[in-house]
């Protein structure tokens, strides 16, 4: 795309903007629109996240959000690629802070359980051997888990994933496995205070 592509751009976006339009002519517009620029602002996303299914989600969301605001458009204050650009930027940054957000909750709930599992540093003898009853607890504790709430927890601890990565690798909606490792953190909590 060049500079030259502005003008039609601009008139998508009024198109779209333009409630008195009927809603099939606004929707025609975004798709042109989408047509026109997201193959250029998909890289963007790409350059920023890092992987091609984070650049999809990230650009799902930037496009949701120009059909919501493309009436606050000014062409007379950027070209509409950059203004796009910077909405898929916006949108790219949000998804990383999110991510880093939810795998440092998961980390800090079970580094919580499992330090209320296994106290630290064993320096003596009778250290090993509570250390020692404590990792078997919490095997045991494990052990009593639904199948699935111990994979979850296992693979959100062991292999730092987040919960969207979770929701992912195992094919499930995310609030299921939020849900799990909420439960299953408590249940483990639980369990181990009986052996505490």
């Amino acid at each position: 795309m060049d500079p030259s592509d502005d003008p039609r751009l601009i008139a998508l976006l009024d198109r779209m903007a333009d409630r008195a339009l009927p809603l099939a002519e606004r929707e025609a517009a975004f798709r042109t629109l989408y047509e026109l620029s997201s193959r250029k602002l998909y890289g963007l996303a790409l350059r920023i996240v890092g992987k091609r299914d984070w650049a999809e989600d990230v650009l799902q969301e930037a496009y949701l959000q120009v059909w919501r605001v493309a009436d606050s458009y000014r062409g007379a204050l950027s070209p509409p690629l950059a203004w796009l650009g910077m909405i898929v930027r916006s949108r790219a940054i949000d998804f990383l802070r999110r991510r880093t957000s939810e795998r440092a909750d998961t980390a800090l709930e079970i580094d919580s359980a499992f330090e209320e599992a296994v106290p630290g540093d064993a320096a003596n003898p009778m250290d090993t051997r509570q250390a020692s009853e404590a990792a078997w607890a919490l095997h045991e504790c494990l052990r009593k888990l639904e199948s699935r709430q111990r994979e979850v927890l296992s693979l959100a601890y062991l292999r730092d994933l987040s919960h969207g990565e979770l929701a992912t690798r195992l094919q499930l909606p995310l609030g299921t496995v939020k849900t799990w490792i909420r439960r299953g953190l408590d249940q483990l909590r639980g369990c181990m205070s009986r052996f505490a």
